[in-house]
């Protein structure tokens, strides 16, 4: 396995989940602490060129774990379910963009919030116009050798696909090589009813990690069992990406290097 850790630009809104902002700087320490890569949440694709990360990677020998995508719900309010063909065509494009870079670095972008809301709507309506914006992403991430994870989310920040079973009822309807899964173990901790047991009863498409304890803090600052976790993982023998998507509390630096030391010393 490696170990990744989640970071922004300087400009990203207060609440995105990530640990560290300020792309150039995170990326070196995210080095010096001891992290393998980076995942990347943007708002869009333009906020780095390939050139300038592929320049950052080279100096600070990291990869990038993913593209996420989060951002593009929070901060521009687009999503999969949208009924308005203008901004569902925002959307695509993003993630074209999203793909296009993922292409070149990690191969894999990620589904999370951006997958839209239901919100009193029928619930058959918002299915049909998430399962059209996923094949048609999924069709031009075929083409650039990209692989798309979705992320199960707790019902608190979205109202549709909360657990790993919904997630992977909906991926068997997909039905595509390139469209996975990405588990995250705090919206795990809330939806499902035992985090190792979900992990192994969906392994077929486990394909990424988030990992945060309980309360959104550093692993190892909660209650959450990451023994189960990663016995879990063991069993399936998972050998992707685990990366650090975690409030950067007490402070981004504090939190990103209390999560590395704990993970590295028991676990990866």
């Amino acid at each position: 396995m490696k170990l990744g850790v989640a970071i922004a630009s300087d400009n990203a809104l207060p609440s995105a989940f990530v640990v560290m902002r300020g792309l150039e700087k995170s990326i070196k320490k995210a080095h010096e602490y001891g992290y393998d890569g980076v995942e990347l949440a943007l708002k869009d694709p333009g906020e780095i060129t390939h050139q300038e990360l592929g320049r950052l990677l080279k100096d600070n020998h990291m990869e990038v774990s993913a593209i996420s995508s989060g951002q593009v719900y929070a901060a521009r309010g687009l999503m999969f379910t949208d009924e308005d063909k203008e901004r569902r065509e925002e959307v695509y494009k993003a993630f074209q963009g999203f793909i296009d870079l993922a292409s070149e670095f990690g191969g894999l972008v990620n589904i999370g919030r951006v997958r839209g809301q239901i919100a009193g709507r029928d619930k058959n309506l918002c299915e049909t116009l998430f399962l059209d914006m996923a094949n048609r992403v999924a069709d031009y991430a075929e083409t650039k050798g990209v692989t798309l994870i979705l992320e199960p989310v707790n019902r608190y920040e979205i109202d549709y696909i909360n657990n790993l079973d919904q997630c992977t009822e909906l991926l068997d309807k997909i039905n595509r090589k390139n469209f996975m899964m990405m588990p995250d173990v705090f919206h795990m901790n809330i939806e499902d009813a035992h985090i190792g047991e979900a992990l192994i009863r969906n392994q077929k498409y486990v394909k990424y990690i988030h990992l945060a304890s309980s309360q959104r803090h550093a692993p190892g600052d909660g209650h959450l069992d990451f023994d189960d976790v990663f016995s879990a993982l063991g069993k399936i023998k998972y050998d992707g990406w685990c990366t650090v998507e975690c409030l950067p509390y007490p402070d981004p630096d504090t939190a990103a290097k209390r999560a590395v030391e704990f993970l590295r010393a028991k676990y990866i």
